[in-house]
């Protein structure tokens, strides 16, 4: 008889009442995978994004979640190299080669690269199957809770400053929704590089924390336009670089609080994708608009060993029960976290 587990996972898309705990088959690993048993996993906007139905193929009933830490369980065929009983971070990206040129002419509609969770079922359960080559050993001591909640966000914020944005001591960084899983990261990030960090968030108690992460100024949306404010306490000189997801509500201030030669960096777009801008702007001061998502395996491994030595921390704002997994839905829809939420078996 197959072993049962319990797993949190939706079969139409909607809000958070489709989200429901059930008993399904546990799966195996095949070729080159290991099955994990699940210490903890944490949610991502993409998991609402995903729960709410992407133009992308998603395995119904689905199993969202795409960070992912635990004990190697069994390991199938050409895995033999992982030791069961291992402690492991998940790498939450598939095929990202695409993204560096190392694909094999594929076209952009349809890309090698996925990602666990979204393409793939994902770690919101007792157990997953992942791909024993995105493994990372966790150290002995370290918080599977704290692994989990730093994979993805702190990935994505190292290649979309540091490889992308290129980064250097000395510069001007505006970092928006700073309250969010990526943006907490990106501070840290930001800050260790030796930037001078400027931070848009809302209310009092997350300007607070904002700038306890290490932000050098912090701005409330609520009380002030973010993009006058830059540019007063930067002497009319602007940023040299944006880093945002919010999109399409904040876009144009962005372009207006860099400087000449600035670079937006995009990596989301929670408020919509349609932003607009003035495209006098764009060319008189000479900006660059670059996209990012994710990161290598490289990256991953890189800003990962930089949380293992404590350079870097996950902000972690509640550890809930996968039995509650709708109300963490409920919970990141709201807009109330701070960092990430984190999902235990």
């Amino acid at each position: 008889m197959a072993r049962q587990m319990r797993a949190a996972l939706f079969s139409e898309f909607g809000g958070p009442e489709v989200v429901s705990i059930q008993e399904v088959p546990a799966p195996d690993p095949g070729p080159g995978e290991v099955l994990i048993k699940v210490e903890a996993a944490s949610m991502n906007h993409l998991d609402l994004w995903v729960r709410r139905g992407l133009p992308v193929e998603t395995p119904m009933p689905h199993i969202g979640g795409a960070d992912i830490a635990g004990v190697v369980e069994a390991v199938g065929e050409g895995a033999a190299g992982v030791p069961t009983g291992t402690r492991v971070v998940v790498d939450p990206s598939l095929g990202y080669g695409w993204y560096d040129g190392q694909g094999q002419g594929e076209s952009f509609e349809e890309p090698p690269f996925r990602l666990l969770g979204e393409h793939t079922q994902g770690g919101f359960a007792e157990y997953a199957v992942v791909p024993a080559a995105n493994l990372l050993e966790i150290p002995q001591g370290f918080p599977s809770e704290d692994a989990a909640a730093a994979g993805l966000v702190f990935v994505t914020a190292w290649r979309g400053l540091m490889t992308r944005g290129g980064v250097r001591a000395g510069e001007k960084v505006l970092i928006t929704g700073a309250s969010g899983g990526v943006s907490t990261a990106a501070i840290q990030i930001a800050h260790m590089a030796g930037a001078r960090v400027y931070a848009v968030t809302s209310g009092e108690d997350n300007v607070s924390r904002v700038r306890a992460l290490g932000a050098d100024v912090v701005y409330d949306r609520e009380k002030v336009e973010f993009s006058r404010e830059v540019w007063q306490d930067t002497a009319k000189k602007g940023v040299d670089l944006v880093f945002d997801s919010v999109g399409e509500a904040v876009w144009q201030q962005c372009l207006r609080a860099l400087g000449v030669g600035g670079r937006l960096v995009a990596y989301g777009a929670t408020t919509g994708s349609r932003g607009s801008a003035e495209i006098r702007v764009v060319f008189w001061k000479q900006l660059s608009i670059l996209g990012t998502t994710m990161g290598t395996p490289a990256e991953f491994r890189r800003v990962m060993r930089l949380v293992f030595d404590g350079a870097l921390s996950a902000v972690v704002h509640e550890v809930i029960p996968l039995a509650e997994a709708r109300r963490a839905h409920e919970l990141l829809e709201s807009g109330k976290v701070f960092g990430k939420l984190v999902l235990v078996p």
